[in-house]
């Protein structure tokens, strides 16, 4: 029997290839028994390749093991010791590919993005460009954590801590300001925060 979630908060964590940083977190609060869904915002699915100007290119909904084989035919050792297939690794154990957060049609409490750009991206090119019909408010708020292994760990200890503080909250809505502010003081980082609707 699963257990049950410690909190009804729907959350979705956000980054640009919903690869590092979103996955960290997912794993992370999905361990902590939080009801969590992770995404991506980009083009497509982008990984550092053994030169700067080669990345290696996926398109969304390429499974995580297909990406681990295609890097470990290219080069096992090199994507070994960069930690690649390691994180990987990670992800597929956690789900089976990285999500399009534009393509989701489920309906969250709570969206946490992993850096300025992501934000904007869900916050104007897709929640504005919504016709609210549910009348249901979403809290999006943006954390900065940089696109490395360990950023997105300690990332993803902030954005728990923040999600566990938000979860303590009977009235979500009101206390939401004090709390960021609360949370920015405690872990000396600053965070975007807005309101928008279903």
């Amino acid at each position: 029997m699963t257990q049950p979630f410690v909190s009804p908060l729907s959350i979705a964590v956000i980054c640009s290839s919903n690869m590092n940083r979103s996955m960290e977190a997912h794993g992370f609060l999905a361990k902590k028994r939080f009801k969590v869904r992770s995404f991506g915002t980009g083009d497509k699915v982008k990984l550092p390749g053994t030169a700067a100007d080669k990345p290696n290119v996926y398109e969304f909904g390429t499974s995580y093991d297909d990406i681990y084989n295609d890097l470990a035919g290219k080069d096992k050792q090199y994507y070994t010791q960069n930690g690649l297939l390691h994180m990987l690794d990670r992800n597929r154990r956690i789900k089976t590919c990285p999500e399009k957060f534009q393509l989701c049609t489920e309906r969250f409490d709570v969206l946490v993005t992993c850096e300025e750009r992501v934000y904007d991206q869900v916050v104007i090119e897709f929640m504005e460009s919504k016709i609210p019909s549910y009348n249901l408010p979403v809290h999006v708020i943006n954390i900065d954590i940089q696109d490395n292994h360990e950023e997105a760990t300690v990332g993803a200890f902030l954005i728990c801590d923040l999600i566990m503080m938000m979860a303590q909250s009977e009235d979500l809505d009101n206390d939401i300001d004090e709390l960021l502010h609360d949370f920015e003081n405690k872990c000396q980082r600053s965070v975007l925060h807005c309101v928008q609707f279903y």
